[in-house]
């Protein structure tokens, strides 16, 4: 009887650590998709402040959950190994690099571009993998490469529009994740670092629009005080998905995480048609493409685990 109790036990539990696996990986992506809508609100400031404010205030607010999941020790490892900090130096800036493109898309009417990105971004993974690791291709990821090949073909031939943001958004997460994959270190103290390094010409370039007049934040002007709150937001908003998505990333399989990921290019997609974009016969073929290769890849990937 205690044996059959203790497998219960043992199984609720492994039901309530998935549970809070998939709320936190739900809540991660569903933050990351909706940020189109963060970047509208502040359309009023420029892209390069956004990002060194986001940078800015990801560093206190960090280091408030850093110290509440107690990663100090695993902070401290890490900033006194050099061969970490100059790769986690070259992480910082592809994540910069991602950053600043994203916001600069959403403020110029692109989000239909930067949801192509990040749906493109599993399949630029396969072909990083094959290219420059020797992975093998296998004839369905062949397929789906294809496809997402042709989709992104049709839009620049035929809808007059080289899908030039969402490469770079691809490329550069794709990237990130590449560099982060040769240091082993948290998703927060990560971060931290990243943020850390990326610090300094943030606030110099923050300093550098104070005196220069051009500084939104804390201005005296209509609607300043809102945007200034906003500003700061960009921390918390920045790292809490982060957070959540690092809890999933414990709790969940990968195949799970995986499937999950689409939740943000797809929220996004809601927000382009929400803010009215110009959704074209072409960017309806290249939208089917990614779709029907990403359900190709995905079912591939599902059949490799299951056997």
């Amino acid at each position: 009887m205690t044996i059959r109790i203790m497998l219960q036990s043992r199984a609720i539990n492994t039901q309530s650590q998935l549970r809070l696996g998939l709320l936190a990986g739900i809540l991660a992506y569903s933050i990351w998709g909706f940020f189109p809508v963060y970047f509208k609100v502040t359309a009023a400031v420029s892209p390069l402040e956004i990002l060194s404010h986001r940078i800015f205030w990801s560093v206190p607010f960090g280091l408030v959950i850093i110290a509440t999941r107690r990663q100090f020790a695993e902070l401290g490892r890490a900033l006194r190994t050099p061969k970490t900090l100059g790769v986690l130096a070259v992480a910082a800036i592809a994540l910069a690099v991602n950053w600043g493109v994203y916001i600069w898309a959403i403020q110029i009417d692109q989000i239909f571009q930067a949801s192509l990105g990040y749906y493109i971004t599993p399949l630029i993974y396969v072909i990083i993998g094959v290219v420059f690791f020797g992975e093998q291709l296998s004839r369905l990821q062949g397929l789906a490469a294809g496809l997402a090949a042709i989709g992104v073909t049709i839009l620049a031939v035929y809808g007059g529009v080289f899908p030039l943001i969402s490469l770079a958004l691809a490329c550069s997460f794709t990237l990130y994740g590449v560099i982060r994959k040769q240091v082993d270190i948290g998703a927060m103290p990560g971060l931290m670092i990243e943020c850390i390094i990326l610090f300094p010409p943030a606030l110099l370039y923050l300093m550098w629009l104070g005196h220069s007049g051009g500084l939104v934040f804390g201005a005296d002007m209509a609607g300043g005080e809102q945007l200034t709150a906003l500003l700061v937001a960009a921390g918390p908003i920045t790292v809490l998905p982060l957070l959540a998505f690092a809890i999933a990333a414990r709790k969940l399989k990968l195949s799970v995480l995986g499937f999950l990921q689409y939740i943000a290019p797809t929220l996004q997609f809601g927000c382009g048609l929400y803010y009215g974009e110009t959704f074209s016969l072409a960017h309806a073929i290249c939208f089917a493409c990614i779709w029907t290769a990403l359900l190709i890849f995905t079912w591939d990937a599902w059949r490799r685990r299951a056997d």
